[in-house]
């Protein structure tokens, strides 16, 4: 119970602190990181296709697509932060990144963990077979992209 407690408390402390971004060291890494981040939002944006597919009615309901393609969004939720954590504005890169990303990341990375949380919550009504529920859930996360493009995306 100590250790736990322990593990608790320092937790919270590096929680509790405002996170900042690190600046990109070269025009490498730059790159490298605008790379990965548009890699990541390419495979979530893959898993969301079916998804909204199915709840528009366009492909037929699917549990098994709505865990899997929830399982991995729920996980690429979890690695935004550390793949928009490097600051890249100082090199001319093609990117939809808005500069408020690092000017807000703690605000960002929220809403990251806001999309991981709808993912979770989509996997259940999948797991539970909950077909009156299914197209409210899909809602759910697809909104969750929503209100992250609306703050941080340029167009």
């Amino acid at each position: 119970m100590k250790k736990f407690l322990s593990i608790a408390s320092i937790l919270s402390i590096l929680f509790s602190a405002s996170i900042v971004a690190k600046e990109a060291s070269s025009e490498k890494q730059a790159k490298a990181n605008v790379q990965f981040r548009k890699a990541i939002l390419q495979l979530v944006r893959s898993n969301m296709g079916p998804l909204g597919a199915m709840a528009k009615g366009q492909i037929p309901y699917d549990s098994e697509v709505m865990m899997t393609n929830g399982l991995r969004i729920e996980q690429l939720s979890y690695m935004m932060e550390d793949y928009f954590a490097t600051d890249t504005r100082k090199f001319e890169l093609k990117t939809d990144a808005s500069d408020d990303i690092w000017e807000n990341q703690d605000d960002f990375n929220s809403l990251a963990l806001d999309m991981a949380d709808a993912a979770a919550k989509l996997q259940k009504v999948a797991e539970a077979g909950d077909e009156a529920n299914y197209r409210k859930a899909i809602g759910s996360v697809g909104a969750t992209c929503k209100a992250c493009h609306d703050k941080y995306k340029t167009d």
